[in-house]
């Protein structure tokens, strides 16, 4: 038993209900009750489908929520606002947990180290500062974190990540400006090996998706990993920016062709009031929310669970 990531589920709790507080004020507080009124009929359904799509859940999956509603009522197995609620929560949920493997960061028996995680995304969406709150999730669980400074095109990035790696506490590896990518994960994954090191992270550039010779790059990087132990990387953690909305799935859908994502790290969730773009993540891209940000510091940062979310985004509003 390896357990990778300390979880601390009543702070993961706190953290996730203050990073949706500004999606259930502006949207989802109203949901209980609406579902409490007297008749539960087209006018209902259409204000709900307003606050999902308005939300950023996106149609289709606003849709899918809303049909499966009407058909419990239709069906009378729905005959109560509590019912319809609970029906509602529970198909969220559905929906976010399907084809995750549960605490995907705990058990990693015989896994070889180091483990390898390459966090990828466009510039801006807050990549880098991503990188030092998982280190910093993973030192306080215990482990050794090497960080490999990739991005070798953004002006002062490794510059960037090296302060943050000093606040962490963890060694950086970088070359100089507009050095090769693939060469600093190579000198990475050495160091962190010969250091005895748990983990390493390695950032990459925030290649534009429409930059063909960008994400050939990219997967360039991935080939040097793969030769260095097989397995790797173990996770690529696609960055998205939550208050993008639905305009970061284009994105999301190159990088997950190009280099096979894992999971997606969803930044800045407490700076919008569109905390529906989960839902429409998952639905389009089938890929899971692994981890949200919940704030600027270093311990902001909750592993994700679809039912926490859920109630969260749910609990109604004064």
């Amino acid at each position: 038993m390896f357990p990778l990531f300390k979880r601390n589920r009543d702070e993961n709790k706190k953290q996730t209900v203050q990073a949706v507080k500004r999606s259930r004020e502006r949207w989802f507080g109203r949901v209980l009750g609406l579902l409490g009124s007297p008749r539960l009929d087209d006018a209902v359904w259409e204000e709900l489908e307003e606050i999902l799509v308005s939300s950023d859940v996106g149609v289709a999956a606003s849709e899918r929520i809303i049909q499966d509603l009407k058909a419990q009522v239709k069906g009378g197995r729905i005959d109560n606002p509590e019912q319809a609620f609970e029906r509602l929560k529970q198909s969220l949920v559905t929906a976010l947990e399907s084809g995750v493997a549960p605490d995907v960061w705990q058990d990693v028996a015989g896994q070889t180290t180091p483990y390898v995680v390459l966090m990828v995304g466009v510039n801006g969406v807050g990549k880098t500062t991503s990188i030092a709150k998982l280190a910093h999730h993973f030192k306080q669980a215990g482990k050794k974190v090497v960080l490999g400074a990739a991005d070798t095109f953004r002006a002062a990035a490794e510059e960037q990540l090296e302060i943050l790696g000093q606040r962490v506490g963890v060694d950086v590896i970088s070359h100089q400006p507009g050095a090769d990518p693939g060469a600093v994960a190579f000198d990475a994954w050495q160091a962190a090996k010969s250091r005895g090191a748990d983990v390493v992270i390695i950032d990459t550039a925030g290649r534009l998706h429409t930059k063909s010779n960008l994400m050939e790059e990219l997967k360039k990087v991935h080939r040097v990993i793969q030769r260095l132990d097989p397995a790797a990387p173990h996770q690529v953690l696609l960055t998205l920016d939550a208050t993008t909305g639905l305009n970061g799935l284009a994105q999301a859908r190159a990088f997950k062709e190009a280099v096979g994502c894992t999971g997606i790290f969803l930044a800045k969730l407490d700076s919008t009031a569109r905390g529906g773009i989960i839902l429409a993540i998952k639905e389009e891209l089938d890929l899971p929310i692994l981890f949200i940000g919940t704030g600027e510091g270093l311990g902001d940062l909750a592993p994700f669970d679809a039912r926490d979310f859920v109630e969260s985004l749910l609990a109604p509003v004064a």
